[in-house]
């Protein structure tokens, strides 16, 4: 019952308002106090993990009230609230051990069939050791943090660094960001992580090795802030400038660049966010390439030179970085921060809000969706604590420790994991400035003597304000700084001090507990928690010996640090569960020993600093004997003072970034492989024939002919397609093909007629044709039928008659089929192959391009694209897996029947399909997404055709990533793309809308099933509908040609 004196207080009223009472109106419970009482029952049964904050209201309501009845009616009606929350309690508790029971069986059943998939028996290295900071694929590391002897060390590391000209690009979405005078408490979104990530990239900027550091984060033109959060570019200046002069560049340093994105003229909180993300990956995406064009002028000799690593802070960054990365083709890492399960845990357990309220108010579902996402893309996962990663990150399908420990153990005897991952956990502390900060050196019996450096200085206001309270302040002062929250433990402090006389006679307690007008004007919950330390002042007499002042400012934090070493003090932290523990850090700077919770990062920062001792937070008579044997042992107290001062440079940033530095070291490098010394990224709009003929050199290594569609029938493999002739026959159609292109181009920039000339277009300037488009039209309908998707794309051909036969727009399918579905369809419904400038088939998977001349077999594949998105792909064990799904589902049929079956005429080798006699008796789609997660499966899951097809595909594949690939490689603007969707569709129906192309939405294209898919979401849809973007517009139910092009005109006009 720590932390909730109040509840004492009422109870107590509760059992001793009897005397008073009318016997015959008084309730059994009230009536009951002599005996058991069930109100001490309910109150001693909910207390614990409930906020209690309108119970307090009703308590307090009810000791105003003069009218013993009334108030004697208003604590019954307590006692009953009580009961049903006692009740709500048990229920919640119930439902939280059948999650965990079936969670472990889910976890227990996933390893097994693991590690049934993986050829080698477990070995005695396979069992490994607890999980740790080490990789999956990496070696071991056994200390927490690396020790550093000496500056020496830094130095020499430094050294080795010279010559690296890295590029490294953080991404920090919500709040309100700025180099100087953050405004950190300025609301929910302005906190800890808003100084972390800026100081992060300031301290980057200033490492050697380290070129540019962009620091994206979203622009706010909003009249609410600051005019600063709308500036499109902040440098940050770094603290040491003067030790880098000599590697300062024309672009080299750290800035915040603000993406546009979202509403322009609002401030919204993170929750609100979501529908936006796909924009801010398009103009972040946008900002990278010009970027890696300016330092590859710069440092690269011409070539682009590209993010070494895109680190993701909080979900919602995490899951652009997921994009960017997919897009990119580099490695991604990631900081969570805060966890999206273990906030619904703690919300579900208060038991004030359903999972649906929970859901409504947070978006809870779709953040724990993106942080599953980012375990799947990330190469590293940065935490601060062990605790981080033992309780919270151990909750997610993406991890498991002990799969973890199986497939390192492989991986360093160098066997097949059947392609399965686990992301590399990396413990690395956030770091610290200490530069600034001189340990206190003098007492408070004799002054330190000034010197040049450091010339003594009138004692702070601060430290006036708090002696005030002291009879006696020459007493070695213990110190606690913390905000006046239950969860912070300062009565349970307050009780143990009170109650241990040795410890009073020895020592002053001072209790900064954030800044108060009145306490009538603080939280209910802040109120309660400082109304029950004023209690215990009083109850153990400890007036001049407790110090709570009501305000300080930030800048005077350090000075209450120093006052706390002048008297030769200690510094507290008894919270129940620190995630890390700043002010440990920041008193260990300052040459204070500690007494912290043994719950949490306190743990990690006590084993590299060895300063103090650890407590149990439940228990005050521990607290109080260590901070008795610290302050009473002088050489305990010097010893761990000299520890503190002399291992605190392992959390300052400098070593923060070393170490960070050293994991992106370990990385495999990744970056987008198709440029070449000739090819120049060039993406400008020059007719000139020599542009188009280094082009076509670069085409001839990158892209491979498909021979002939029709001989493969249904086959949608693309190997399928080289099974005719030899490699003779296949270069030298490669090669017709190429000088086809080259008599095709016009001299002097002859202009394309209308007509029969428009064919030329393909054979004018840049391949692939689409390059030349001023608009670029994707069909990415799905239709119920061949027939309605027919009928839907000869509607848009249409409605841009004019436009297609001048050649100014072009068109991509997006489709779930193979590209031998395309073929047969387009040649069933009357197309020609060429109506179309690529192909996005498989959901994703594979991008074709149609070709120059009829001869040379109607499409060309793109093996560029997968190298691009094969990361993570877990080939055959994925299969191997996904069959072994299938058969599982068979088993469970009734009738026999084959519900799923794996389609290999229609799988390729990124893409495994599987055919769906009865969807509903398939679990959803999340479902089996979960399944693959917790075997360390990492793949894109998509349901198709109203839920009778499943394709599963590479991680960071999709049709809308296919889309930023055509820009990243060919230089198509997203902003010129127009994508034509239904009113529902697949299940990555999401990822087509919103961004920075156009969106038409068809209405009355989609099927009752296709909703339905949507029906089992892990988040609903319209979580993620940007529904009042400006790039979306809907047509009619029944719409013509003609309203299809309304709808482009006003779409295009705006």
């Amino acid at each position: 019952m720590a932390g909730n004196d109040w509840i004492n207080s009422y109870l107590e009223a509760i059992l001793d308002v009897g005397p008073n009472l009318d016997d015959v109106k008084s309730s059994l419970l009230l009536r009951e106090r002599g005996r058991f009482s069930p109100t001490r029952y309910f109150v001693e049964e909910v207390i614990t993990g409930f906020d209690e904050t309108d119970l307090h209201r009703s308590w307090v309501k009810a000791q105003a009230t003069r009218s013993p009845q009334e108030r004697n009616t208003r604590l019954e009606n307590m006692c009953w609230r009580i009961w049903n929350l006692a009740r709500q309690k048990k229920q919640i508790e119930v439902e939280l051990a059948q999650r965990k029971a079936k969670r472990r069986l889910e976890l227990e059943r996933g390893r097994r069939e693991a590690t049934a998939d993986m050829s080698e028996d477990l070995s005695e290295g396979e069992k490994g050791d607890i999980v740790s900071d080490v990789s999956a694929h990496g070696e071991s590391n056994k200390g927490r943090l690396p020790r550093i002897n000496s500056v020496d060390a830094m130095e020499i590391w430094a050294s080795q660094q010279k010559g690296k000209k890295l590029y490294i690009v953080l991404i920090s979405l919500h709040g309100l960001i700025r180099g100087e005078n953050m405004e950190l408490g300025r609301d929910s979104d302005t906190g800890g992580q808003v100084k972390y990530v800026v100081e992060l990239a300031r301290a980057l900027g200033s490492m050697p090795g380290v070129y540019r550091v962009d620091l994206l984060t979203r622009q706010v033109a909003s009249p609410d802030v600051d005019w600063s959060y709308g500036e499109p570019t902040e440098m940050l200046s770094p603290r040491n400038l003067e030790d880098f002069m000599d590697e300062m560049g024309e672009s080299s340093g750290s800035y915040i660049v603000r993406i546009p994105f979202g509403p322009r003229d609002k401030y919204i909180p993170k929750e609100l966010l979501w529908p936006h993300i796909p924009e801010f990956v398009d103009g972040a995406l946008n900002h990278i390439i010009q970027m890696a064009g300016v330092l590859g002028e710069q440092i690269g000799e011409g070539k682009p030179v590209w993010p070494v690593a895109i680190h993701g802070h909080y979900a919602d960054a995490g899951d652009s970085a997921a994009l960017l990365s997919g897009a990119l083709n580099v490695p991604m890492l990631f900081t969570g921060h805060s966890l999206g399960r273990d906030k619904l845990d703690q919300l579900l357990k208060q038991g004030r809000l359903s999972r649906d309220e929970i859901n409504t108010t947070y978006k809870i579902m779709r953040r724990i969706e993106a942080e599953e996402l980012s375990l799947d893309a990330s190469e590293i996962v940065i935490t601060s604590t062990r605790q981080e990663i033992d309780e919270q990150w151990r909750l997610y399908d993406g991890f498991d420790p002990v799969l973890e420990r199986k497939l390192r153990a492989r991986i360093r005897r160098n066997v097949s994991c059947y392609g399965r991952f686990m992301p590399r956990m990396v413990i690395i502390p956030p770091g610290m400035e200490f530069h600034h900060i001189v340990p206190q050196e003098g007492d408070m019996d004799g002054e330190t003597e000034g010197n040049e450096e450091y010339p003594s200085s009138p004692d702070p206001p601060i430290w006036s304000e708090i002696m005030r309270f002291f009879s006696n302040p020459r007493k070695p002062m213990i110190l606690a700084l913390a905000r006046p929250d239950p969860k912070k433990n300062i009565t349970t402090l307050v009780k143990a001090f009170g109650e241990c006389r040795p410890l009073q006679e020895l020592a002053n307690l001072t209790l900064i507990m954030g800044n108060r007008d009145g306490i009538d004007e603080m939280s209910s919950t802040s109120s309660s928690v400082l109304l029950s330390v004023l209690k215990l002042i009083d109850k153990y007499d400890l007036y001049g010996q407790v110090a709570y002042p009501k305000h300080h400012k930030q800048y005077e934090v350090p000075d209450i640090y120093r006052l706390a070493a002048k008297t030769k003090g200690v510094f507290i932290n008894p919270a129940f569960i620190e995630p890390f523990g700043l002010t440990l850090i920041e008193a260990a700077a300052h040459g204070l020993p500690i007494v912290a919770t043994k719950n949490g990062g306190p743990v990690d920062i006590h084993q590299v600093l060895d300063n103090g001792l650890l407590v149990d937070p439940h228990d005050q008579q521990s607290i109080a004997d260590a901070l008795l044997k610290l302050v009473s042992d002088r050489q305990l107290w010097t010893r761990c003072r000299q520890n503190g001062l002399k291992n605190i440079h392992l959390f300052s940033w400098p070593e923060h970034c070393k170490t960070y530095l050293s994991r992106i070291a370990s990385c495999k490098p990744r970056h987008p492989q198709w440029q070449r010394s000739d090819d120049g990224a060039e993406t400008s709009e020059s007719d000139s024939p020599s542009d188009s003929l280094r082009d076509m050199q670069d085409i001839s290594l990158n892209l491979k002919f498909s021979l002939d569609g029709d001989r493969s029938g249904a086959s949608g493999n693309y190997n399928s397609f080289d099974s005719e002739g030899n490699a003779a026959d296949r270069k030298s159609k490669l090669e017709n093909a190429v000088l086809s292109l080259s008599r095709g181009v016009l001299k002097d920039g002859q202009k394309v007629g209308s007509g029969d000339k428009a064919e030329d277009c393909y054979s004018i300037g840049k391949f692939p044709a689409l390059r030349r488009r001023k608009h670029i039209f994707v069909i990415a309908v799905d239709c119920d039928s061949t027939e309605d998707l027919l009928d839907t794309i000869r509607k848009i051909f249409e409605a841009m008659e004019k436009e297609k036969a001048e050649g100014s727009v072009g068109f991509i399918l997006s489709t779930f089929m193979t590209i031998s579905e395309i073929h047969s369809f387009l040649i069933s419904g009357g197309l020609n192959p060429r109506d179309f400038d690529a192909f996005i088939c498989n959901s994703g998977s594979d991008l074709f391009y149609s070709t120059v001349n009829p001869e040379d077999g109607p499409f060309v594949i793109d093996f560029y694209y997968h190298s691009h998105i094969e990361h993570r792909w877990g080939g055959e064990g994925l299969r191997k897996t996904l069959v072994r799904w299938a058969g599982s589902i068979n088993e469970k049929a009734e009738n026999e029947e084959q519900i799923v079956t794996a389609a290999e005429q229609l799988s390729a080798n990124y893409c495994y399909a599987f055919q769906v006699k009865n969807a509903g008796l398939v679990p959803p789609v999340k479902e089996l997404r979960k399944w693959l997660r917790i075997q360390a499966l990492r793949c894109n899951v998509i349901y198709c055709q109203s839920g009778t097809r499943i394709n599963v595909i590479p991680v960071l594949a999709s049709r809308s990533q296919a889309l930023r690939y055509l820009y990243v490689r060919w230089g198509i603007e997203l902003s010129k793309m127009v994508v034509f969707v239904g009113d529902s569709g697949d299940s990555d129906y999401e990822g087509l809308l919103g961004g920075l192309h156009k969106s038409v939405v068809l209405k009355g294209i989609c099927s009752s099933a296709s909703n339905q898919l949507h029906a089992n979401r892990n988040y609903p849809l319209s979580d993620v509908m940007p529904v009042d973007s400006p790039n979306i517009v809907q047509t009619s139910k029944d719409f013509t040609s003609s309203d299809i092009r309304d709808s482009l005109e006003n779409l295009l006009k705006s």
